[in-house]
């Protein structure tokens, strides 16, 4: 394990020529860590404003705001031959699939991996330099505006550190995770990370607005109608969505139901100079949502929430903590509540989803579905075998 030693003069790319050349040279490493800049409060997509490289002993910091095009640096890292590592890297991989529509052909990222070794997760990047490498580093230039030129040393050096130290995490995570046989679960949890960034543009994304449990179809029909044309006014005037309409008032719209100008204008935060322009295509948009055929409006996903749910979920959870402290492993990377009802309502008949839930599949399963599984099933029991322990809960046979 090697940490990028910090007076080492870095690459600095600025022309499209130079970053051809770099490109060339990546082929040849076999792990590229990287990380980027980037300011998205302002525009439809975030504006890429740097890129930090640590490749063969190298680091190395691409100007996007002066390179014309940044793509080959992207199919350099969708190249086969190398593993990429990346620190909470769900924005580079966004960018990376813009770019290219590939993902890279082995991405490690060491958020994750941390989790899976017994640290907290999430985990930010100074605490996990902070507890597995004794490093501080700079903690100055947390607001900067990437976009600004030039870029003063400070700037770059803030920059650096978040890229030089990957090697190095990376090294002290794979050990750690092959110590405890868990190399095969980071695997399945990058795929698993992957379906999820491809699944965020997915045509179903308007479910994730919050405040939407429990509307009925044709209001879920509005939501989903303001959220495309959100999308698409957003993309036109380049601003972020929710400068456009805000989530809340999606819905507030959706409940109320109705394309009459006027009382749409009665709803406080609808009252803006720009909002009020785009009024009478707004209440188009609910109007012909409202006379959409019964068959057409989206369907109400369902989640129990019975008393019984909610007793065995806790019972459960209380579990799950347990068995994650014995086993050196974080237990909100393993499973959140709602998981453990999906599961509950999943084993116990009371669910018609296809999907089959994140505790009965993969890794988690082998961790603690089976043991869920058994509790449920009356088959395990658990009692408390010493309260002054740190794991004072034990599993055990229901007939022992």
């Amino acid at each position: 394990m090697t940490v990028i030693a910090a007076d080492m003069q870095h690459r600095s790319i600025t022309t499209d020529r130079q970053l051809a050349e770099y490109c060339r040279q990546l082929a040849q490493a076999d792990s590229i860590a990287l990380d980027t800049e980037f300011v998205s409060e302002h525009t439809f997509r975030p504006v890429l404003c740097l890129v930090q490289v640590a490749a063969s002993g190298e680091i190395a910091v691409i100007d996007a705001m002066a390179v014309e095009d940044v793509t080959p640096f992207w199919e350099a890292v969708t190249a086969e031959g190398h593993e990429t590592v990346v620190h909470a890297g769900r924005s580079e991989m966004e960018f990376c699939l813009e770019a290219t529509g590939r993902w890279p052909e082995r991405p490690f990222d060491v958020q994750l991996a941390a989790g899976l070794a017994g640290g907290e997760y999430p985990a930010g990047y100074n605490n996990l330099l902070a507890q597995l490498l004794g490093e501080k580093p700079r903690k100055h230039e947390t607001r900067t505006d990437w976009r600004r030129r030039p870029l003063s040393k400070r700037q770059i050096e803030y920059a650096i550190d978040d890229a030089r130290y990957l090697p190095a995490l990376r090294d002290t995570l794979h050990a750690k995770l092959e110590q405890l046989g868990r190399l095969a679960w980071l695997d399945e949890e990058m795929a698993a990370w992957r379906e999820e960034v491809e699944c965020a543009c997915s045509k179903d994304r308007w479910r994730r607005i919050p405040g939407i449990s429990g509307l009925d179809r044709q209001s879920l029909a509005i939501v989903r109608e303001l959220f495309y044309w959100r999308e698409g006014e957003a993309e036109r005037r380049n601003r972020p969505v929710r400068r456009v309409l805000r989530d809340d008032l999606i819905v507030e719209l959706a409940r109320r139901k109705t394309a009459d100008q006027k009382r749409i204008l009665a709803i406080r935060g609808l009252g803006r100079r720009d909002l009020r322009s785009r009024m009478p295509e707004i209440a188009a948009r609910i109007r012909h949502t409202l006379d959409l055929p019964d068959d057409d409006r989206p369907a109400i996903i369902h989640r129990e929430r019975t008393p019984r749910i909610s007793v065995l979920g806790q019972f459960l959870f209380s579990a799950l903590g347990s068995v994650c402290r014995r086993s050196q492993l974080a237990p909100n990377l393993v499973g959140t509540p709602n998981d453990i009802r999906d599961l509950i309502v999943y084993r116990t008949g009371g669910s018609k989803r296809e999907r089959v839930p994140r505790l009965a599949q993969g890794w988690r399963a082998e961790f603690i579905g089976h043991l869920f599984d058994d509790l449920l099933a009356g088959k395990k029991s658990i009692r408390i075998e010493d309260p002054k322990s740190e794991h004072p809960l034990i599993f055990e046979p229901a007939d022992s």
